[in-house]
């Protein structure tokens, strides 16, 4: 299959896909229940999820194993099995996507810091490997090392991703916006300074997601495009600023509306577009329909 960066180049837009999370909490996902747990226990539910977003339009899907480090899966007793929890995440959605589709090997935060001395970067790096090298066993393309919000955490897991796999490497982090209407992760970083580090480390694509609706990723890639130009850049944004009511969680972007700010992302300089927190699979459907209605999407 041709890499993302050689599609990219000749100038295709592409579509990734939306939220896991709150679609596997529709189908019964009870809290405190593992996610990715349910690769193994319930694997017809994680690959509908995944079929859901192919047959919306997406060109690339992600895995059920953001969580999939072995400190994540530590709080459910389930750290020895993370690489067979992780290859099964794979095999589920290169299942749905089949020979024309990338597969996007989800690595997300382990919650543990360095600097707080929780763990060392060798702890990290080894963590980060044994994820990375199971999620190309089961079949994917690409790994998206996402949400980040420390450098360092960042580089460990770049590094396992570019020396322990052939993968693609796509690196994200979550940035918030400041009073003077900047952004920065929680840890200080700029989207400057993470484009600088991560394509330092290795990154073949790199952008934001979470944290932020649709409209403020449009700073977020002028501002790295201020350090690179050309590399790609990817963002998933939430489907608007979450509101919390009635006991629960709302994200009020429309599909319509977050697909209203796709031609000012492109101008910015985003080449994939999908989605994170509270997007759907219509949210992905009314992208990709607007970039086709622009001839921007095959």
């Amino acid at each position: 299959m041709e890499k993302i960066t050689n599609l990219v180049r000749k100038g295709k837009i592409l579509v990734s896909d939306g939220a896991w999370g709150t679609f596997l909490q529709q189908k019964g996902l009870g809290a405190g229940e593992c996610p990715e747990h349910w690769n193994l226990t319930r694997p017809d539910d994680v690959l509908d999820v995944a079929r859901s977003y192919i047959a919306a339009g997406a060109d690339m899907i992600e895995t059920n194993s953001f969580g999939g480090s072995i400190y994540k899966l530590m709080a459910y007793g389930l750290q020895s099995r993370a690489a067979e929890i992780n290859r099964a995440a794979a095999r589920i959605s290169r299942n749905a996507a089949g020979d024309e589709r990338h597969v996007l090997g989800s690595i997300g935060p382990t919650g543990k810091l360095i600097m707080m001395g929780d763990v060392t970067y060798d702890d990290l790096y080894a963590a980060f490997r044994e994820q990375a090298i199971a999620l190309e066993q089961g079949g994917a393309d690409a790994l998206i090392v996402e949400t980040m919000s420390d450098l360092d955490e960042a580089r460990a897991a770049a590094s396992a991703c570019k020396e322990g796999t052939n993968c693609e490497l796509i690196c994200t982090m979550t940035f918030q916006k400041t009073a003077g209407g900047g952004y920065h992760t929680m840890m200080g970083i700029t989207p400057a300074r993470m484009a600088e580090e991560m394509i330092r480390a290795g990154a073949d694509i790199i952008g934001a997601n979470c944290g932020n609706g649709i409209q403020d990723m449009i700073g977020i890639v002028r501002e790295i495009r201020t350090v690179h130009n050309t590399i790609p850049v990817l963002v998933h944004p939430n489907a608007g600023v979450p509101v919390y009511k009635e006991g629960k969680t709302h994200f009020p972007e429309s599909p319509m509306e977050m697909a209203g700010f796709v031609d000012e992302l492109i101008d910015a300089g985003a080449r994939i577009i999908g989605g994170c927190c509270g997007t759907t699979p219509e949210h992905i459907q009314c992208i990709a329909d607007r970039l086709r209605a622009a001839n921007l999407h095959a």
